[in-house]
């Protein structure tokens, strides 16, 4: 059975585009029982569209607290039947309710716990990158909790950071990682082969073939 998952955007969508992308090539069993957008003109939308995903926009300014915005963003997720939600390039800070603990993910483009946390998001974490002179960055695929990119880690894919890289050049190299690690992540997800102990996340290793 198909994992149902919701997959939060707020822009170009690529990354739920990948996810589709794997989904549809037999990789990645699950099912998008939802898209919820925090802006309107979410690109990524269009791609929700065209393979008949719900969808919903739910702009975090109509909302007076926190509370009110974390119940408007999660109780569709809940009426949908969604099992694990996927933060694919959501700009938004909403809280995670308790019966979602360990059920959110997220992929940020830098290994955590450097170079990442409020305001640290696309190209000003490569260009942070660049200034800093870090040899290596990459991404994170983490479970998502209360605070910016501090949730549980699962995941973490490096690639080398180069001379004559530009922010533009890095973000493409590290987005070639997260279009491998995050699909992975939620499968494993779907296979049942991820626990979480604390902050210690352990992911088994596929049954090979006999």
């Amino acid at each position: 059975m198909s994992l149902p998952i919701a997959v939060f955007i707020s822009g170009g969508g690529t990354t739920l585009r990948n996810l589709i992308a794997w989904q549809q090539r037999g990789q990645l069993d699950v099912d998008f029982r939802l898209v919820i957008s925090s802006a309107a003109n979410a690109k990524g939308l269009e791609f929700a569209s065209v393979e008949s995903i719900p969808q919903q926009v739910i702009a975090k300014k109509q909302f007076t607290d926190d509370q009110a915005y974390s119940e408007a963003m999660f109780q569709p997720c809940r009426d949908a039947g969604v099992e694990l939600v996927v933060m694919a390039g959501f700009l938004k800070h909403v809280l995670i309710p308790t019966d979602f603990e360990n059920r959110v993910v997220n992929i940020h483009p830098s290994l955590i716990p450097s170079f990442c946390g409020a305001g640290m998001y696309g190209s000003r974490v490569h260009q942070a990158v660049l200034d800093f002179g870090a040899k290596l960055s990459g991404c994170t695929v983490h479970f998502v909790d209360n605070d910016f990119d501090h949730g549980p880690i699962i995941a973490q894919h490096a690639c080398e950071v180069r001379g004559d890289d530009t922010a533009a050049s890095l973000a493409a190299r590290v987005f070639e990682r997260e279009c491998d690690a995050l699909p992975r992540v939620v499968q494993a997800i779907a296979e049942g082969r991820v626990s979480v102990t604390g902050r210690r996340v352990h992911t088994q290793p596929t049954e090979r073939a006999s």
